[in-house]
């Protein structure tokens, strides 16, 4: 497959990060031309949570961007690079257009993920509250071993562990993110959609969306 959007390049020239977990930043994955193009069909989505990709509706451009993600140029870049076989491993692509005061929790993801990736698209940020941070520990946010703006293009990706701590100080608004995660199992696939599928119709029904911890 020809990748429209995405620098793989680059992503395989960014060093690891191996301690105290692993992870890699790649500012620029996405190139400003390839943001505004993924943004102008971008879905919308005017309330907090995350949404799978297929309950939403967005335009060509971002069809052929979860296309490039969900191909096997994308999935043998990221085995490489962590180290983990991932041959026949499940994905989940969730989508989220705004955050609420209620995101951004200290957690670690849940066991069933193997690896997260976080692809910003906001086109700036210049907000205290909303940027992620990576973790030493789940005592507080106040020391992170680095702090990631939710700007456009921007890919953040580690592999889950019971030490990948990370969250971020509160915000309300615009925040454009969309989280990809392979996961162990079909079975694990399955619920982690079903949940996020409850999840909106909660929202739908009473507005207000169960806490979420981060996307």
């Amino acid at each position: 497959m020809t990748l429209r959007f995405m620098d793989l390049d680059a992503f395989k020239a960014t060093p690891l990060t191996r301690a105290p977990f692993e992870f890699l930043t790649v500012p620029g994955f996405l190139s400003a031309e390839a943001c505004a193009e993924i943004n102008r069909d971008y879905p919308k989505i005017s309330e907090s949570g995350s949404y799978p990709a297929a309950q939403l509706s967005f335009g060509p451009a971002f069809q052929t961007f979860l296309d490039e993600l969900a191909s096997d140029d994308f999935r043998a870049a990221f085995a490489e690079k962590f180290g983990v076989d991932l041959a026949g491993r499940p994905h989940t692509i969730t989508v989220r257009g705004r955050c609420s005061p209620r995101d951004g929790r200290i957690h670690t993801d849940t066991k069933s993920k193997i690896l997260t990736i976080l692809i910003y698209m906001n086109p700036e940020w210049e907000h205290a509250g909303g940027r992620l941070r990576l973790l030493k520990s789940n005592a507080g946010l106040d020391d992170p071993i680095m702090e990631v703006p939710p700007a456009a293009g921007t890919l953040l990706a580690f592999k889950r562990s019971d030490n990948s701590w990370h969250g971020h100080e509160p915000y309300s608004g615009e925040r454009r993110v969309i989280q990809f995660n392979w996961v162990t199992s079909e079975g694990d696939r399955r619920i982690a959609m079903l949940r996020h599928h409850l999840s909106a119709a909660v929202k739908r029904l009473f507005g207000k969306t169960p806490e979420q911890p981060y996307a």
